[in-house]
């Protein structure tokens, strides 16, 4: 007779059994989420309030910023969640999505530092064609390109789609012969 089980969660390992560690696990966590939320915040705000630096380093540097603001908080809420509540237990959609978002945030981010590198080349190797090589028109156009949602969709999808099937597999295998 076939396998008829499936599967709808996951239990995820904990970084300490002891209620203690739990919680200073849940408060580390916080400090590092708040750190980082106020540290991007301050260089969001930054960015969008000083006329003088609406200049295309900044530009990217403030797109760097909110992407690493959503990178951090698909992965940490759920951390701190787990160490707070005392469970154990993510949905399979739960960890799809999670795997989805953290890797659509991550080749956003390695997209941008590209850019990044390719303006200060040219900043420190064509000084007197920078402004003409990155105008406002080019920094749009290559933010646009950085945000290319293709790209980045389809590198997203195929991880977890990959990842999470012979996950499922084993877990299966391996409860059901338990």
């Amino acid at each position: 007779m076939p396998n008829s089980s499936s599967i709808s969660e996951f239990l995820l390992l904990a970084l300490a059994d002891t209620r203690q560690l739990q919680l200073l696990h849940f408060w580390l966590l916080l400090g590092i989420y708040l750190a980082a939320l106020l540290g991007n915040g301050l260089i969001s705000t930054a960015v969008a309030c000083d006329h003088r630096l609406h200049t295309p380093m900044y530009f990217f540097l403030l797109n760097l910023a909110l992407l690493d603001l959503g990178c951090i908080s698909t992965t940490l809420p759920k951390a701190m969640a787990n160490a707070l509540w005392h469970t154990r237990a993510i949905s399979y959609a739960g960890c799809a999505a999670q795997v989805f978002f953290f890797l659509f945030f991550i080749s956003a981010e390695y997209s941008i530092l590209t850019i990044m590198s390719y303006d200060r080349y040219v900043a420190i190797c064509k000084p007197l064609h920078y402004r003409t090589l990155l105008g406002s028109r080019a920094c749009a156009t290559m933010a646009a390109a950085q945000q290319d949602v293709v790209f980045s969709v389809l590198l997203s999808l195929q991880f977890p789609s990959v990842l999470l099937r012979p996950c499922i597999y084993v877990c299966s295998r391996f409860w059901c012969n338990w």
